[in-house]
């Protein structure tokens, strides 16, 4: 019997990737492409799990499945981080540079 690809192996990997470095898109891309990147790994994995010695591409669908968590964990931590900064120093505030570092020097003064 002849061994075939994974469906989605490159897929999920390439997702998993992008998940990291996209989570500074105020946290929800790297969220987004992480959990799409979970929910492929695991529907591969299934399919891997039924017949394990007709595919191939299973390293790839777990590192992508490990990269996809690091994306979400990320995504989730910025996204606090985010959400602290704008209730510590405004919307406003972090949208004006100078604004932001005169707020940042007051709070670290006191």
């Amino acid at each position: 019997m002849e061994q075939q690809k994974l469906p989605n192996s490159t897929l999920i990997l390439v997702l998993g990737i992008l998940s990291i470095p996209m989570c500074c898109c105020y946290g929800v891309v790297g969220l987004i492409l992480g959990i799409i990147t979970i929910v492929l790994a695991n529907k591969a994995a299934k399919i891997y799990a039924e017949n394990p010695e007709g595919y191939t591409g299973y390293q790839n669908v777990k590192t992508g499945k490990i990269l996809g968590i690091i994306g979400i964990i990320l995504g989730v931590l910025y996204m606090i981080f985010i959400i602290v900064m704008v209730s510590l120093v405004g919307w406003e505030t972090l949208q004006d540079q100078e604004l932001l570092q005169e707020r940042l020097q007051d709070m670290i003064e006191v």
